[in-house]
């Protein structure tokens, strides 16, 4: 890939993304894959006069052998240095960028139950720092390609191939043209007006139902607001948390969901994939489930803690959505989630709630926001997926039919 063009998408997830500001520190989260990539995006950081650029560097099979040999009171526990970290991010409130390309498949084998046993131990302590920065600090995930996941998307092409094809469709996806910054300031509007129609509806119920079974509803929150594209911090900084982006998105009614819904497409779930599943709600939480691979892992994902259960996210895409167009299946949930209409379990968004910026984190979960160690979107939009709200005046207005936008 030109690096010419690396460079565009580099300044884009810097200055539209995470939208650093003069003087502030970034924290940069990325796999071993693509470091030449990692030093672009940290110097158009430092061109936006950021303060320091800290990078962060994960690698999976490293995650599996740390698993293997820990014990899990050793895993269970949060060191003095990594609370010492939380404690800076709650103090300074940096930019925070997440760059994917683990392999979907990469820590196929590990010991799952003592992950998911090491996560409930550390996340009480994390949650109180967590909650702290919660809708302060800017932050963004974007993705650049690794070798096991690019060959997982084009296994015929030689690694190399698979890689640059991998480029070419993050690239586009992410809407990388000739002026980055002008195409998602355009996208945004367009995402914003969308937004504005269905909060002008004053909707009291979704309605899902596709011919794949999918037959549900879930209630909102009288007080949220559908939210797409770019966000404002509490510091008052815009920023893009998603590239790529195309959902309207609301945080529902914790409690208020009833039926089933199909999952249309894989998740990707702790460097596992999770297939062929559907799940039923009563009374707003998850009480039968199953998936063709990796129930236990779908299990694990729903049990995780007592908010795990319930929903967070209902996002509206349409499934001519320019990631559906393309016609892969990305499995990642970043690409996938943005391909169709998705649900999310766990944690809700306390920012979907209207004049958030002057109530509490509690005060917001007390409307309905739900809370949970886990958020994790699974994606059930199809081509003839119809989605009706009922509205405050009792009548229904269509949403979604054949799969998109019904306005």
């Amino acid at each position: 890939m030109k690096k010419t063009v690396l460079r565009k998408y580099a300044h884009l997830i810097a200055a539209c993304g995470v939208n650093v500001q003069k003087g502030q520190e970034v924290f940069i989260q990325a796999e071993l894959d693509q470091p030449e990539f990692v030093q672009m995006l940290v110097e158009e950081c430092y061109k936006l006069k950021a303060k320091k650029v800290i990078v962060d560097w994960s690698y999976q099979p490293l995650s599996k052998v740390h698993y293997r040999y820990r014990s899990l009171s050793t895993l269970s526990v949060l060191d003095n240095y990594e609370e010492a970290r939380w404690q800076h991010y709650v103090d300074v409130i940096p930019c925070r960028i997440y760059l994917l390309s683990e392999d979907p498949d990469g820590l196929k084998g590990i010991n799952q139950e003592k992950m998911a046993k090491a996560r409930q131990k550390t996340y009480p302590i994390i949650k109180g720092y967590r909650d702290q920065i919660e809708n302060k600090c800017q932050w963004c995930i974007a993705a650049v390609p690794g070798a096991a996941w690019a060959k997982k998307l084009f296994p015929a092409l030689r690694t190399s191939q698979a890689v640059e094809k991998l480029w070419e469709a993050i690239l586009s996806a992410s809407r990388v043209t000739d002026d980055p910054i002008a195409a998602w300031d355009a996208h945004n509007r367009d995402l914003k007006a969308r937004c504005d129609y269905l909060n002008g509806l004053g909707i009291r119920e979704l309605h899902y139902k596709s011919s794949n079974g999918t037959d549900f509803s879930v209630g909102m929150i009288e007080q949220a607001q559908f939210c797409g594209g770019s966000e404002k911090s509490l510091q008052g900084i815009v920023f893009n948390p998603n590239i790529p982006s195309e959902e309207c998105f609301i945080s529902p009614m914790r409690g208020m969901a009833e039926g089933i819904v199909y999952a249309t497409k894989p998740l990707s779930y702790q460097g596992q994939l999770i297939e062929n599943f559907w799940i039923r709600f009563r009374e707003g939480k998850a009480v039968e489930w199953h998936a063709e691979k990796n129930n236990e892992l779908l299990t694990k994902l729903i049990e995780m803690d007592e908010g795990s259960a319930y929903l967070g996210e209902c996002a509206l895409v349409p499934f001519n959505s320019p990631i559906n167009e393309t016609g892969l299946l990305f499995y990642n949930t970043l690409f996938d989630e943005n391909a169709c209409c998705h649900l999310a379990l766990g944690m809700g968004f306390a920012d979907t709630i209207r004049d958030y910026q002057n109530k509490t984190l509690d005060e917001c979960r007390s409307l309905g926001v739900n809370d949970s160690m886990v958020h994790e979107d699974f994606m059930i939009g199809s081509a003839d997926l119809s989605v009706d709200a009922l509205v405050a005046d009792g009548s229904f207005v269509p949403i979604f039919r054949n799969g998109t936008w019904a306005f």
